[in-house]
């Protein structure tokens, strides 16, 4: 199967001869790796027999096209070109409880709603390590907001520390501020059609200034700070870095 070229992995007969075992934890493994596939197509062929699939190192660029499977529970999709998430994930992956999307080209925290809309309830371990949404202002608290029953994510454990500081910042001005521009992220927000949205009255200039000041905070306090100054009708500032310390 390895040595076959891209074109011959159109049909279900790909997968039907691809290594299947069972692993350590007597789950039923599917092993796809390595064959090129642009994809995921054909994978009722397979029947909802597998526990586990394992997609790593192929060209997939959108996790979707799945049929309606309650089996399989763990998903491998690491090394991939993966750069969107279906939203009907969740409906067609009803047991999904595993996701590893390490190493892809994941880059807006709307993939992580789109992942949210079916997976929230089922999902407890999730790995974007590698994909450059991490590297956004809050993302860990954003993922850990968005998926409550997450217990591992990016190969750490969820402390309950970061769920009470995520419970914090998403019932705060500055995190529904970081809601609304991940919701315009996906074009299905329009600014200003939100009257709880605290940006709505300020001028262009003045929302990015105010979202330059939630991007640099760091502390609750901070978070607190911005939040004030929003419900006061008052456009937050960055704050500035203490001066240093004179010499000895």
């Amino acid at each position: 199967v390895g040595a076959r070229g891209r074109d011959e992995l159109d049909g279900g007969d790909v997968l039907l001869n691809c290594h299947a075992r069972i692993n350590t934890c007597l789950e039923r493994e599917l092993d796809v790796r390595g064959l090129k596939i642009p994809a995921i197509e054909n994978l009722g062929a397979t029947q909802d027999q597998y526990d586990i699939i394992d997609f790593t190192d192929n060209e997939i660029k959108k996790l979707d096209n799945f049929p309606r499977f309650t089996r399989l529970s763990t998903l491998l999709i690491s090394n991939n070109h993966v750069s969107r998430v279906s939203s009907q994930l969740g409906e067609q992956l009803a047991n999904l409880s595993c996701l590893v999307l390490t190493n892809n080209r994941l880059e807006q925290l709307s993939e992580v709603d789109n992942l949210a809309a079916g997976c929230a309830g089922s999902l407890t371990s999730l790995s974007l390590v590698g994909n450059p949404v991490v590297r956004r202002q809050h993302y860990r608290l954003y993922v850990i907001h968005k998926l409550p029953n997450l217990k591992e994510l990016d190969f750490s454990k969820v402390k309950a520390s970061e769920r009470k500081e995520s419970e914090r910042l998403f019932k705060s001005a500055a995190g529904k501020l970081m809601a609304a521009d991940v919701e315009a992220e996906s074009k299905t927000f329009t600014p200003g059609e939100d009257s709880t949205n605290p940006l709505a009255k300020f001028t262009p200039e003045q929302r990015a200034q105010a979202r330059a000041a939630i991007a640099a905070a760091t502390t609750p306090e901070d978070v607190d700070r911005i939040e004030r100054q929003l419900k006061a009708g008052i456009v937050p500032t960055v704050k500035a870095a203490p001066p240093p310390a004179p010499p000895p």
